[in-house]
């Protein structure tokens, strides 16, 4: 069983009750044992993480202190977590900016980095241009390479949220045969819509990349194993504001087999009309989809997968019927609209909110793996080289 262990430091502004509440609930949910320890200074926590079970995960709330925040970015496997939206820190493992939620989904991260290590492959330069390859711990000799699902975040397009709200999904999808490479990308409201746009298609287009660098022994390659990814069985899937990256890349011509929404933000110029998420696609986009703006309106039609149509690319979109109305109607007029532009897709609308689409556990998204695991089956993939 893995340990976990909750560092708060000094000065915390939140209610100590609720945020032992939050820890021990999803210590619960993970089926972790969970200590939640509340340190007098610097000085102590770093007693306490000397103590910390080998193995372990660590998850520090580090509050005001100056002291405690200087340790910030010194390495280890420590998951820090601030309530308010903070700078980011070069080298740290960090999620802030979602409240005392927070701390659930900064125990959920550590946990699943220690039971399921991915490999980090940066695609560019910047340190946001990475994706997290997760492979399947046993492959099917007969069946020779294994399909890929991709994997594109939500968050209304914010930096404070990131790749760890996929990383539930992964394990799941590993177990079931799938590579899984969830990707990482520069948000709009810190670099602007351009970057964000961009990164989605090289992450995409680095796949070959990686899955040649799995086969060989050079210096630099990554490790996997001598796992063959099978790129003619790509599925790329996007939750929330990271459908419509997902299925904006796939209209762009990112060359996949199967495009996939989850709860997907599908009509840019209504979003931006309804104020979705209090103004979230106005900020993304930079500016309004009508009316007086800075912003060209060829952004909309360029990025809007409702624009779009017909993609070009089998679909599926899956929507939870207990999610946001302007959510459920998007996914449904999206889908209509796409079967009438000629595009093959499958709409699947069934009980769930906005993040059942993404819980490996719910009954939503345990069809939507099998509808994905049924397309891809339909594409003959290369037969394995025999070595003589």
């Amino acid at each position: 069983m893995t340990d976990v262990r909750v560092i708060v430091g000094p000065g915390l502004r939140a209610d100590t009750a609720l945020v032992g509440e939050v820890a021990e609930r999803e210590f619960a949910a993970l089926g972790v044992r969970g200590v939640l320890t509340h340190a007098r200074d610097a000085t102590e926590t770093h007693t306490l993480l000397r103590g910390t079970a080998e193995g372990g995960a660590v998850v520090v709330v580090p509050g005001p202190s100056r002291e405690m925040r200087a340790l910030m970015g010194q390495g280890g496997e420590i998951v820090w977590c601030d309530f308010g939206r903070v700078g980011l820190v070069d080298g740290a493992a960090h999620i802030h900016g979602r409240g005392i939620e927070g701390l659930a989904w900064a125990i959920r991260h550590a946990v699943h980095r220690l039971r399921h290590r991915p490999l980090r492959v940066p695609y560019g330069p910047h340190p946001e241009q990475w994706g997290d390859l997760h492979l399947p711990a046993t492959t099917d000799a007969a069946r020779g390479a294994v399909p890929v699902v991709t994997l594109v975040h939500g968050g209304y397009w914010r930096s404070i949220w990131a790749a760890d709200l996929m990383e539930a999904l992964c394990a799941d999808l590993t177990a079931r045969g799938f590579a899984a490479w969830n990707l990482e990308y520069r948000r709009p409201d810190l670099h602007g819509w351009d970057a964000t746009t961009a990164d989605v298609a090289a992450g995409l287009a680095a796949l070959p990349a990686v899955a040649a660098s799995l086969t060989t022994t050079l210096p630099g390659a990554v490790s996997g194993a001598g796992v063959l990814l099978d790129l003619d069985r790509v599925a790329v899937v996007g939750h929330s504001a990271g459908a419509q990256l997902a299925l904006r890349a796939a209209a762009d011509g990112a060359g996949v087999a199967l495009a996939v929404s989850l709860a997907g933000v599908l009509d840019l110029e209504e979003g931006d009309r309804r104020h979705l998420s209090s103004g979230a696609v106005a900020a993304a986009l930079g500016g309004h989809a009508s009316g007086e703006s800075e912003v060209p309106h060829e952004r909309y039609t360029s990025s809007s997968p409702l624009l779009r149509l017909p993609l070009g690319v089998p679909q599926l979109i899956v929507q939870g019927s207990g999610d946001d109305l302007d959510l459920v109607d998007f996914s449904r007029r999206y889908a209509r609209a796409a079967e009438e532009a000629g595009d093959e897709v499958t709409y699947m609308e069934m009980s769930g909110d906005h993040f059942a689409v993404i819980a490996p556990r719910t009954p939503i998204w345990r069809t939507t793996a099998l509808a994905i695991a049924d397309h891809l089956s339909r594409r003959v993939p290369p037969k394995k080289p025999e070595h003589s």
